[in-house]
C-alpha cells in the first residue's frame, strides 16, 4: 500500500518566504542522510535545480550520454519496459548494468506534472529489505558475482550494456545495494538471491512511498539505499528532469 512521503522539505518558511541557501542545504542534506530522500516543494519558479545538484557531485552520463536528461513519453516505446514510456517500472536501483560504481543519487524535478491518474515516482528504503536476511546470506551476496542486463527498450536504441557484480558491494564504510526486479541473473538453486527479489518486490508493494509531483517540485534519493519505481499513467505531456550524481 503507497504511503504519503514523509521526508518533505519545503523552499520557503511559515511566513511564505523563500528560505536561505545555507538554511535549505543544510536541512536538505539532514533529511537526505536521515531518510534516504528528500521530496521538496513549494519550489520557486527561479530556483535553480541543476545548480544546487551540482553541489552534491559530479553529474554522470546516462545509458545514451545525457547529462541532464528529459524524462518523458517516447512515441512508440509503451509496448516495452523503458523509463521513456507510459508504462509502470518495477522496483530496482540504477546502474546495476554498467561497470564500476553505480550513481549514489538520483534526482528528478518536474517540469510539467501529468494530468489524470498515476506518473507517481515510488520508492523504497533497501534497508528495510535486507534486515530479513543474516549475517551469512549477507556475505553471500558480497561474495557472488552475478550478471545483470538491461532492458528491452535501451536495446531498440542499440544499447545493451552487461556488466557482473555482487547484490551487496562495501565502498568505505558504506553498503553498495543493487537491486533489479528483471534483469538480476540468478543462478539456478541460489535461493538466497531470489528471496532478495522476491522478498523485495513484496515490501515494496506493500509499503512504498509515493510522490505526487508538483512544477517544479524536486525529489533526491540515494541510490545505493533506495529502490525506485513508477506508475503507469496517460499523459503524454508529464516531463521531469534527472540526472546521476557520483559517490
Amino acid at each position: 500500500m503507497a504511503r504519503n512521503p514523509d521526508s518533505v522539505l519545503s523552499c520557503v518558511d511559515m511566513n511564505g518566504d523563500v528560505l536561505a541557501d545555507g538554511v535549505l542545504t543544510y536541512a536538505f542534506r539532514q533529511l537526505l542522510r536521515n531518510n534516504g530522500y528528500v521530496h521538496v516543494v513549494n519550489v520557486p519558479e527561479s530556483f535553480d535545480h541543476v545548480d544546487f545538484l551540482k553541489e552534491m557531485g559530479e553529474f554522470q552520463p546516462t545509458s545514451t550520454g545525457t547529462v541532464v536528461g528529459d524524462v518523458k513519453p517516447e512515441r512508440g516505446m509503451d509496448d516495452v519496459n523503458h523509463g521513456q514510456n507510459r508504462g509502470g517500472l518495477t522496483p530496482h536501483t540504477e546502474g546495476y548494468e554498467f561497470h564500476g560504481l553505480p550513481p549514489r543519487y538520483l534526482g528528478l524535478w518536474c517540469v510539467n506534472p501529468p494530468a489524470g491518474q498515476g506518473g507517481e515516482t515510488t520508492i523504497f528504503d533497501g534497508n528495510r529489505i535486507l534486515t530479513e536476511f543474516t549475517d551469512g546470506e549477507r556475505v553471500h551476496l558480497r561474495d557472488t558475482a552475478y550478471s545483470w542486463g538491461s532492458t528491452e527498450g535501451l536495446a531498440r536504441h542499440g544499447v545493451r550494456p552487461t556488466a557482473e557484480h555482487p547484490v551487496l558491494e562495501e565502498h568505505g564504510d558504506e553498503t553498495i545495494f543493487r537491486f533489479s526486479s528483471n534483469y538480476l541473473v540468478i543462478p539456478d538453486g541460489d535461493e538466497v538471491a531470489r528471496r532478495v527479489i522476491d522478498r523485495g518486490n513484496e515490501l515494496f508493494t506493500d509499503g512504498h512511498i509515493a510522490v505526487r509531483y508538483q512544477r517544479h517540485d524536486l525529489l533526491v534519493w540515494d541510490n545505493w539505499r533506495m529502490l525506485h519505481s513508477r506508475n503507469a499513467f496517460e499523459d503524454p505531456e508529464r516531463h521531469l528532469k534527472r540526472v546521476q550524481i557520483a559517490a
